[in-house]
C-alpha cells in the first residue's frame, strides 16, 4: 500500500467520516455547517453516502468539515 504522509484522510473511509460527524455533531449541526440537502432532508447514512460518492464538490466540503472538527477537538 502506498504511503501518503501529507494526506490526512489517507485510510479513512467516507462512511467513517460520516459516522463520526453524525455521532459527534448530529444532522442539524452538519446541515448548518455543510449546506447540502442530504443533511437537511432524508437524513440517513445510506442516502448521504450515495449522494457524496456521486458529487465530488459536496464530498470535498464534508471532508474539509471533518478535518476542521478533528483539528478543533485536538486543541480543545
Amino acid at each position: 500500500m502506498e504511503q501518503q504522509p501529507n494526506n490526512p484522510l489517507h485510510g479513512i473511509t467516507l462512511k467513517s467520516i460520516l459516522e463520526y460527524l453524525i455521532e459527534n455533531k448530529g444532522w442539524d449541526e452538519m446541515a448548518n455547517n455543510v449546506s447540502i440537502n442530504c443533511f437537511k432532508s432524508n437524513q440517513t447514512l445510506k442516502s448521504s453516502l450515495n449522494f457524496l460518492r456521486k458529487t465530488p464538490w459536496a464530498r470535498e466540503k464534508v471532508e474539509n468539515y471533518y478535518l476542521y472538527c478533528i483539528k478543533k477537538n485536538k486543541h480543545a
